[in-house]
């Protein structure tokens, strides 16, 4: 049953400290690649294009953690783990957040759809390994060896041939399909619906890939669609300045066809 994306917007935005998510620390804010840097005509039927077709890169997220639950699937705390490392990485080499997240994204349905001999310890971080190289690939004009990658604190070093072997087996497992539709897709879209001036256009996506960046290691991110986590973000960031501090979810909802059919799922 569809019903109000209010809901979970709510939710996505409940969870966060805005004093934290909005603390740089001096740091510079990541930035955000998308190609919807100004919305086109034809922009918004294209968005509502990327919303129904966003599924089909989503891991479907109770069935994920009861199996994990039954040990099944990965536990939560060796995802987070195998997240975070990733971040790790990303920062190391400055790295795009969308080739976080797509390593992350190709983890979760690879694991979804394959079971490992062991869902821990070495064979694990292979996987972890082989995602980001692919996802490096896809994202990166510049990509470390497969040795030099292997930094910040990786308990196993795996010769290239044993993570080219791991990358072939994680291509057959996602039907070669790379590409995925991710919150990134959505931002720019989302923060000209806000600024339709574009003044504040790179804050906005800065601040939400800074949130996104920081609760993906929760395995609760895996239950919203990633248009609802873009739109949610972005308002979050929007709230966080004193001209769009009374834009609100219902606001949202008239973005672009799709996001009011969201369906409401349990809180992050």
């Amino acid at each position: 049953m569809s019903v109000s994306c209010s809901d979970c917007f709510s939710d996505l935005l409940c969870g966060e400290d805005s004093s934290i998510i909005f603390s740089s620390g001096g740091e510079h804010l990541p930035e955000c690649s998308s190609d919807l840097d100004y919305p086109q005509p034809d922009v918004e039927e294209s968005i509502a294009g990327l919303i129904e077709n966003e599924r089909d890169f989503m891991v479907p997220c109770s069935d994920y953690m009861e199996k994990s639950h039954s040990n099944q699937y990965i536990d939560a705390s060796t995802r987070a783990d195998s997240v975070a490392w990733i971040l790790k990485v990303k920062r190391y080499y400055g790295f795009q957040p969308l080739t976080a997240y797509l390593s992350v994204n190709y983890f979760d349905r690879f694991l979804y759809s394959h079971q490992l001999r062991k869902m821990n310890g070495w064979p694990v971080q292979l996987l972890t390994v082989a995602c980001l190289s692919l996802a490096a690939k896809v994202e990166e004009p510049l990509v470390p060896s497969l040795l030099d990658l292997q930094v910040e604190g990786a308990k196993f070093i795996f010769e290239p041939r044993n993570i080219q072997r791991m990358e072939l087996l994680v291509l057959r497992v996602l039907g070669w399909r790379l590409q995925s539709i991710s919150p990134f897709s959505f931002l720019s879209f989302f923060a000209h619906k806000i600024d339709p001036t574009g003044t504040y256009t790179g804050f906005l996506t800065s601040r939400a890939t800074e949130i996104i960046l920081s609760i993906i290691q929760e395995t609760s991110f895996l239950e919203y669609r990633p248009s609802c986590i873009a739109a949610a973000t972005i308002l979050c960031a929007a709230n966080d300045l004193p001209h769009f501090s009374l834009v609100t979810a219902q606001h949202a909802e008239s973005w672009c066809d799709g996001l009011h059919k969201v369906r409401k799922i349990t809180t992050l």
